[in-house]
């Protein structure tokens, strides 16, 4: 199935909750959309889904306009962050429910296949009242996904679980998507799940759509500003600079040696993610000496907050590691690790990487 969202807006009253926007989800692939809460992600797969009407434009599957379709005409799989289940059939029951209307054969072996890879199957003879809401929500994941449909729309399904169970159904679902034949619409705030989950992201802001493409190549390659801010966890440490022949110089710090295209000049935004950091002097790496503000453990990760004289910066530093308040450190980068935005915010220079790393 290939769904087709062309030029479409929404406005309530006189706010605009979708800005003009099109977008061609890769059919039988995994799109992600990232955004922030009221970026416009929900609002979008409503209108996928067929909830709501788009203000303007037209909403197609395979080249036929569905605009204004109800939902309950379309062939769509549905989870949101509130679990939906029926509550008077089993764990079980409401898992098969789509297969037994579908009349399926072997659905008592399918429902055990799907209830295992989500952690639910010593719950099938129980009904949802009895569960947990992480119980609840994975049962409504697995109705969907034995549901099979062609449009699959997820937004936010995981965030309902505790930590360690989302880490290891986020890899289990990017395998289960990567294996189905159905184009998948995952909506998160998290930047490493749109990572996991690899396939294609469209990052969205304020009701915008800023930039869409390969997953790998919208991280490393982000358009502007917005989508480097978005795209970005801990955020993007952002510095202020200015273009130079040799390179750029930081404001109130020292030179950044890089080719910078022809005709660059003037004011310019470096951007250095966390992990571009260290505490250990690299080959041609950059110094900048400042004293600890805050260090914090994250899992197997340390996130260390620096005063420098450039400004205020975010080093991720992998294991953990203790630091005293206002202990004098010294981070180091390398230029080739850094980002550079024009004055109107586009990417002038991205680090380079390899397709498929």
């Amino acid at each position: 199935m290939q769904l087709t969202l062309e030029r479409i807006t929404k406005k309530v009253g006189a706010q605009t909750w979708l800005h003009e926007q099109s977008l061609t989800p890769r059919s039988g692939a995994v799109t992600v959309l990232l955004g922030a809460t009221q970026a416009g992600k929900t609002s979008l797969m409503r209108i996928m889904a067929g909830l709501d009407v788009p203000s303007s434009g037209r909403v197609l599957v395979d080249a036929e306009d569905v605009t204004g379709r109800p939902v309950r005409e379309r062939n769509v799989a549905m989870v949101y962050q509130q679990f939906i289940n029926y509550p008077s059939l089993t764990v079980a029951d409401n898992i098969a429910s789509p297969l037994k209307l579908r009349g399926e054969k072997g659905i008592d072996a399918r429902v055990r296949e799907l209830a295992d890879k989500l952690h639910i199957g010593m719950f099938l003879d129980r009904l949802p009242a009895e569960l947990s809401g992480g119980q609840q929500q994975r049962v409504a994941l697995a109705r969907a996904l034995a549901k099979n449909a062609p449009l699959m729309l997820l937004d936010e399904p995981l965030v309902n679980l505790d930590y360690k169970l989302r880490e290891g159904l986020r890899e289990e679902l990017a395998q289960l998507f990567a294996s189905g034949d159905s184009t998948v619409i995952y909506a998160t705030t998290e930047p490493g799940e749109a990572l996991l989950l690899g396939g294609y992201t469209a990052v969205l802001d304020a009701g915008e759509l800023l930039q869409y493409g390969p997953t790998a190549e919208v991280f490393h390659a982000p358009q502007s500003l917005r989508v480097a801010r978005a795209f970005s966890d801990p955020p993007m440490n952002l510095l202020p600079g200015t273009a130079t022949p040799e390179g750029v110089q930081l404001a109130g710090g020292p030179l950044l040696p890089m080719a910078l295209p022809a005709g660059s000049g003037g004011a310019v935004t470096i951007g250095l993610r966390a992990s571009a950091l260290d505490v250990q002097a690299g080959p041609g790496g950059i110094a900048l000496p400042g004293k600890v503000e805050l260090a914090e453990i994250s899992g197997s990760d340390t996130f260390v907050h620096v005063h420098t004289t450039v400004g205020e910066l975010v080093a991720q530093l992998t294991g953990v590691h203790r630091f005293e308040l206002g202990t004098p450190i010294t981070l180091h980068f390398n230029a080739a690790r850094a980002y550079v935005f024009d004055a109107s915010e586009k990417l002038v220079v991205a680090p380079a990487w390899r397709k498929g790393n």
